[in-house]
């Protein structure tokens, strides 16, 4: 899942930042109204983390341009404006949520996960396909009932394959949703990563696993235990 952080306030945007990769989530980061605008009508965002007082155009401003031309993307704003009409005019402009400073990252991250829940049913909160179970909302890999051990990466990998199961997915699809903006494309971190997790779903004997399409990207398909297709 990937996340905008809007934040002019660079030390407290990289905590945020940082926070949030940890849990696994690809995080893009503007730091004023104008290059928040560009990223976010071209971005498809799963959530926005969303300042009010920012250089140029307004986090309000903002967010009132995106509802109007229908963008839904789930908006927390997270201001230092505590007062109940700042919270009540940023909820009726079209905020999901709304968080003050100072503010406990933990309670920010719960508040991010359940912001990207809200998304749709293809963001239920446990995601299953052949012997993996999912589970977004405490972060844990289930196969045959056993937990397994996933970086933040390979959980994200992961669950973005699960919400496309037996779909051929694009290496550059995989690097706009789950890494940010700073990754070559022209790297193979993205190889590199899913060799990891195929190796990790092939030792738990998981009833999935990822075959390359050769040129193009990956596909999470269906195989038995000698590891053939059977979808």
């Amino acid at each position: 899942m990937k996340l905008l952080i809007v934040e002019d306030d660079r030390m407290l945007s990289e905590l945020v930042r940082r926070a949030l990769v940890e849990d696994g989530y690809a995080v893009d980061v503007a730091f004023d109204g104008e290059q928040a605008e560009a990223l976010a009508f071209v971005n498809d965002y799963d959530a926005i983390v969303l300042d009010l007082l920012l250089p140029g155009k307004s986090g309000l401003h903002l967010l009132q341009q995106m509802r109007r031309e229908n963008r839904l993307t789930p908006t927390l704003i997270l201001t230092g404006r505590a007062t109940k009409e700042d919270v009540v005019r940023g909820l009726d402009v079209g905020a999901d949520d709304y968080l003050t400073k100072p503010f406990e990252l933990d309670e920010l991250k719960a508040r991010v996960r359940a912001l990207v829940r809200r998304g749709g049913p293809r963001r239920s909160d446990q995601l299953t396909f052949g012997g993996v179970t999912l589970d977004r909302r405490r972060r844990i890999v289930t196969i045959a009932g056993e937990a397994q051990r996933m970086t933040p990466k390979e959980f994200a990998l992961l669950e973005y394959f699960m919400t496309k199961p037996e779909e051929v997915v694009a290496r550059t699809e995989l690097l706009e949703k789950v890494w940010d903006l700073h990754f070559d494309p022209g790297s193979n971190v993205v190889d590199v990563h899913v060799a990891r997790l195929r190796s990790k779903l092939r030792l738990a004997n998981a009833g999935v696993g990822l075959e390359t399409v050769r040129g193009v990207g990956f596909v999470l398909e269906r195989q038995d235990a000698n590891g053939k297709d059977t979808s």
